[in-house]
């Protein structure tokens, strides 16, 4: 296997483990409000999102020691920490967003991230994208954002800090393509991980709940703390690290279109838990899209390198 398919095939199993990461979420919310109905379902997602950095941040240097290292590396603190503010800097816009808008708008805006990604690249390398990218990104942007339906979408500040949220996605795609060209991707990783959980921490003291008692209960609930380490070792340094070791291999235009099966496993694994109502034609449309727009892209640059 070559190191392209290699990677294509490493990066899909990312978007499987993020696109789990919105039924353990999904889990770990709905425990809070069972659990702790005073708290507000934003406290809730806040400091859901500090504790899955927090361990992600703490357990991958005391598992690897490379992590430990990389820790102590300045190159790393410099490229790992740019990464890490725009993963977080995502992360928050998105779920502010979310305040104003419906998810499937939410989705339909987040998916602009494959647009941005190429339009960036193509502002950096001053180079168009060739056809097959062009139609790649067509269908994994129309794919991902109508795979819950049309979105009805009427511009106000949620929508318009969601396309921030996938300009920010967009940038931290093309910035891992070039900082971890050659450089100590588990270290950079572990770097970008405490990054966000700095940030995030920030972000819980400012914005979060202040009711540490009810957060620590929470915390030590099974319902939650099991969604929780799931989306902290799986969906973090699992995912993470993978992505900072393969992206690189891939063109990053080539990237953003198979990151964009991520809702598709979201909405597959939120049918097998009970958390959507049935297999609908839009979704059967979004998946299709999304699978042909990156057959597209993949089959292109096979024939380009054939040339």
């Amino acid at each position: 296997m070559n190191v392209r398919r290699r990677a294509t095939w490493a990066l899909l199993l990312v978007t499987l483990l993020w696109g789990g990461t919105f039924i353990w979420m999904k889990q770990a919310l709905d425990a809070s409000v069972a659990l702790t109905p005073n708290l507000a379902k934003n406290d809730a997602a806040i400091f859901f999102v500090l504790m899955r950095f927090l361990i992600a941040s703490a357990l991958l240097p005391l598992v690897l020691g490379e992590a430990r290292k990389g820790l102590l590396s300045i190159s790393n603190w410099k490229a790992g920490s740019l990464l890490g503010v725009l993963i977080w800097g995502g992360f928050l816009l998105q779920m502010i967003g979310l305040t104003d808008v419906t998810p499937a708008v939410s989705a339909f805006l987040t998916s602009l991230y494959v647009v941005f990604t190429s339009l960036i690249a193509m502002a950096i390398t001053r180079r168009f994208l060739s056809l097959p990218a062009i139609i790649g990104v067509f269908l994994a942007t129309v794919g991902a954002g109508w795979i819950s339906g049309p979105p009805q979408i009427n511009f106000g500040l949620g929508e318009w800090l969601t396309i921030a949220c996938a300009f920010l996605f967009a940038a931290h795609i093309i910035a891992t393509d070039r900082l971890t060209q050659g450089q100590d991707a588990v270290g950079m990783t572990a770097t970008m991980l405490l990054t966000v959980t700095i940030l995030s921490g920030i972000t819980q003291l400012v914005f979060g709940s202040s009711d540490y008692s009810t957060l620590i209960s929470l915390t030590l609930s099974p319902s939650f703390l099991f969604p929780l380490l799931c989306c902290a070792i799986l969906g973090s340094i699992v995912a993470l690290l993978i992505l900072m070791m393969h992206q690189r291999n891939l063109d990053p235009v080539h990237a953003a279109v198979l990151y964009a099966a991520e809702p598709v496993w979201a909405m597959l694994g939120s049918l097998a838990f009970g958390l959507e109502g049935e297999l609908t034609s839009w979704l059967i449309f979004g998946a299709s899209a999304i699978l042909v727009g990156n057959l597209i892209v993949q089959f292109g640059e096979n024939s380009d390198e054939e040339e």
